[in-house]
């Protein structure tokens, strides 16, 4: 076996461990789960999610993923809690506590400090007969048969299975409280993510860069339009009202279908009744459209009166591709 193939059957190895641990998982969900989602749900505190080693790492990743998706939520570290900064766990806080063994020290000596405090304590372990499986009002069974590395020691599948477990709590909480794209946008309102779930027509629309031509304006006109512009396009407007819309591809097919443009006005070359969008429609709804009629610009307007062009470059400018 050559090294590329030892190396590629090692990480095949590896995934699939991985994935069959996870799998298994769903044999160990019981009423235990059932009841943790219901206690979060009805918290009228927070939820403090705590661990040590490897398993803060994951507790830390849970946390971002519940605050995101609107379950309000603090990460303890074990090691720190027993150091002063358990004050950070209120009356009426729900905590979860992860631990593969559920017999490190810092959890033998952290878990009775929390039931001291009258706290629900949900445990997160492999082994429910653990000392965190017993103290624990309910336990959240992260079971695993081995770890995917050769010695059966590095967290791998254990660390992979509590994770999915926070991600199966999360998406049930999500359910239970009905959350929405719309609630996930107020959470990430930053990077391409939060403007493609925030941003509107309105919010892009350069009003001072408007190509107008009326539908008497001769086809110099109209050319000199769109290329002072450059938008690729011009609305016409009769009235105030939009009538229609010329592109250069309608330009170019009228120069090609005519051998003289004497006369020529742009209410005979514009294409009427164009796709709109109002500046009250979200960004991604305006770049579906475009990409469903394969156009790469839309005439913006508000009951038939003309704000703008909405072009795919401002689109991509904005990094919402």
């Amino acid at each position: 076996m050559t090294n590329t193939e030892a190396i590629l059957a090692s990480a095949r190895k590896t995934i699939l461990s991985e994935s069959e641990s996870i799998a298994a998982l769903s044999q160990y969900l019981d009423n235990d789960f059932a009841s943790s989602v219901q206690s979060i749900y009805n918290c009228k505190g927070r939820l403090v999610i705590t661990g040590i080693g490897k398993s803060a790492l994951i507790a830390a990743k849970i946390v971002a993923t519940l605050n995101s998706t609107g379950t309000p939520t603090l990460f303890l570290h074990a090691a720190e809690a027993i150091h002063g900064d358990l004050g950070m766990v209120q009356p009426g806080d729900v905590v979860i506590c992860i631990s593969k063994s559920g017999n490190s020290p810092e959890i033998k000596v952290l878990v009775p400090l929390l039931k001291r405090g009258g706290n629900i304590l949900i445990g997160m372990t492999a082994n429910k007969n653990s000392f965190l499986g017993k103290e624990s009002d309910y336990v959240l069974h992260a079971y695993v048969e081995q770890e995917a590395d050769p010695i059966n020691l590095a967290p791998t599948n254990s660390t992979t299975a509590q994770l999915v477990l926070g991600d199966a709590l999360a998406i049930c909480l999500m359910e239970m409280r009905n959350f929405t794209s719309q609630d996930f946008a107020k959470y990430h309102p930053g990077g391409a993510l939060g403007k493609k779930l925030l941003l509107r027509v309105g919010d892009m629309l350069d009003g001072t860069h408007r190509p107008i031509v009326a539908p008497t304006a001769g086809i110099k006109d109209v050319i000199m339009e769109i290329s002072e512009k450059r938008l690729g396009v011009t609305a016409v407007i009769d009235n105030e009202k939009l009538i229609g819309i010329i592109t250069d591809g309608d330009i170019r097919r009228m120069l090609n279908d005519r051998d003289s443009i004497a006369g020529v006005t742009a209410a005979d070359v514009m294409t009427r009744n164009p796709k709109t969008i109002t500046t009250a429609s979200m960004v991604k709804d305006a770049l579906n459209t475009m990409e469903n009629h394969a156009i790469t610009q839309l005439v913006v307007a508000d009951d038939g009166e003309y704000k703008g062009i909405l072009h795919l470059h401002d689109i991509l400018k904005e990094g919402i591709v």
